[in-house]
């Protein structure tokens, strides 16, 4: 049998994980998309915490006979690695459009080099544009 303190630790934790990524998504800090498999991660294992006989079950399933919290942690590893995972993805896509932006700014850095050459602009004549406060 998983021994309380284990369980009451492990339903903390997971009401822990869960508030934080509400949070993170309330503060605009983490989008919608990313944190649907932290909140799964946290349900599943807020689940398997609190149903102790359920969590026992599972651990017979799979052999594990000799400490059944081994599954949580088991289970915890597992959506840790699919995160991760899809983050790998993510970060994949996102340097293939990195790259495919700055080959179009490289070709259009080009081309208005290549009209600036033609058509000499006069500073003094030209508008400036606004200065935003940024760097």
């Amino acid at each position: 049998m998983t021994p309380l303190r284990v369980t009451i630790f492990g339903v903390l934790a997971s009401l822990l994980l869960i508030v934080v990524v509400l949070e993170l998504v309330r503060g605009r800090r983490l989008k919608e998309r990313y944190a649907l498999l932290w909140l799964a991660t946290g349900v599943v294992l807020l689940i398997l915490s609190a149903w102790r006989g359920g969590l026992n079950t599972i651990a017979g399933w799979l052999g594990v006979t000799g400490y059944p919290p081994a599954v949580l942690f088991a289970v915890a590893t597992l959506f840790i690695f699919l995160v991760l995972l899809h983050y790998s993805t993510v970060i994949s896509k996102l340097t293939d459009e990195n790259v495919e932006l700055a080959q179009r700014i490289a070709l259009l850095e080009q081309r208005v080099g290549r009209l600036s050459v033609r058509e000499p602009v006069d500073m003094r004549t030209e508008p400036q544009r606004p200065r935003s406060g940024r760097l």
